[in-house]
């Protein structure tokens, strides 16, 4: 056996994930560390497999099916690579062209897609609460159609990012460093900048920093939260992470000075979002069909981040870090590059570039993210799986 994969193995052997398989996978906060570092170890495991031109293939037919409620382009490719990597056929569902648009419900909706799918993936982050609340639902649905005998199987769900969490890119975020740093314990002790950053557009989900939070705090990472005055975050998360890091023995700090919070880091990661005030504003009004008091609110909110163009990433902020432009600058992308994609955002297009590379490592973690995940919610025993598959060495790209 590949020396790396067996390290792979051999730590993955020593951990508790049983309650993985046939679970869903909505939020990293439902999840123990133990089910965390598993999930990390299954996605390096299989991406030294496919690295190794050997199949990983563990499904001979079945469907993922997709549901993207908002825009994306990396998640859904992801999405799309980490299926067709285990041998799942991807089907997007397309609410426009469904019945949904005629009332539909979510039961019936839940039930008729799933008939021979393997995995459901959703995006569902515009509407504080409703994102969780219709993945539930979905989730509860499948289940209640299973045990009625409709279905011979129970579809497992994957949230492609609501509005409280994105565990997809979290996860991604978390893979690239502990491939950058050479393991998950090395992580420790590390200081890590999440900080607001200016941005043109108004309405950027609270579900990306939260996750970093969330996540980083656990694995014993200082981090420190900056954003201005009235730009918070779910106060149920932000007192969660701080609970993580007394747990794990790190530092978790909140401020309203970025270059404060730049201030010898390790990683930084300057990323706008929109005041959580203000979304659950947004919720109301969508709720109430007041599409007038929507547009009102989007121009008072635009108008408040332009009193913050203050807040971007430059070389001179990047030079208060442990390593100036060395220190590890990271985004879920798309980022709004001041000069490039915009007149004023939320980096200097000299900083974007200088770690464009790495950026794009960041990214390619997403699809083995997204693959572990499902691996571990549909295989009951994942080390003489992937031991399996080694020994069976099929060749991902056949090449005479």
């Amino acid at each position: 056996m590949d020396a790396q994969l067996k390290g792979y193995l051999d730590k993955l052997s020593k951990l508790d994930f049983s309650k993985m398989y046939n679970n869903d996978f909505l939020h990293t906060w439902d999840k123990t560390t133990d089910e965390l570092k598993a999930m990390y170890l299954v996605a390096d495991a299989l991406r030294n497999l496919r690295e190794r031109n050997i199949s990983t293939r563990i499904f001979q037919s079945g469907l993922a099916v997709s549901n993207f409620r908002d825009n994306s382009t990396r998640t859904r490719f992801s999405f799309a690579s980490g299926t067709n990597l285990l041998g799942l056929q991807l089907q997007d569902l397309d609410e426009a062209k469904s019945q949904i648009a005629h009332g539909e419900t979510v039961r019936e909706t839940a039930t008729m897609i799933s008939f021979m799918a393997d995995v459901i993936g959703i995006r569902d982050d515009k509407y504080i609460g409703e994102g969780d609340d219709y993945m539930r639902q979905v989730s509860e649905s499948v289940a209640e159609s299973y045990e009625a005998g409709i279905l011979d199987h129970r579809p497992t769900l994957v949230s492609l990012q609501s509005d409280s969490d994105h565990p997809t890119q979290s996860s991604a975020d978390l893979l690239y460093l502990i491939n950058e740093f050479g393991g998950l314990e090395n992580l420790k002790g590390k200081k890590v900048a999440v900080t607001w950053a200016y941005s043109p557009s108004y309405g950027k989900p609270l579900s990306c920093p939260q996750s970093l939070i969330m996540l980083l705090t656990r694995f014993g990472m200082n981090v420190s939260l900056a954003h201005p005055e009235g730009y918070d975050l779910m106060p149920e998360l932000v007192e969660q992470a701080g609970k993580y890091a007394a747990e794990s023995g790190a530092t978790f700090t909140k401020g309203h000075d970025m270059a404060e919070a730049f201030e010898g880091a390790d990683i930084v990661i300057p990323k706008s979002w929109a005041p959580y005030a203000a979304m659950e504003k947004r919720t109301k009004l969508f709720a109430e069909g007041d599409s007038e008091g929507i547009d009102k609110l989007e121009q008072e909110l635009l108008a408040q981040n332009a009193t913050h163009m203050d807040w971007h990433c430059t070389p001179e902020l990047m030079a208060k870090t442990a390593k100036g432009m060395d220190t590890i600058y990271m985004h879920p992308l798309p980022a709004d590059i001041e000069g490039v994609s915009c007149e004023h955002g939320e980096v200097a297009s000299e900083v974007f570039d200088a770690h464009r590379d790495g950026l794009y490592k960041e990214a390619s973690y997403k699809p083995y993210a997204v693959a572990a995940m499902i691996f571990l919610q549909k295989v009951k025993d994942p080390v003489a799986m992937l031991t399996a598959l080694e020994e069976r060495g099929t060749e991902r790209w056949l090449q005479a």
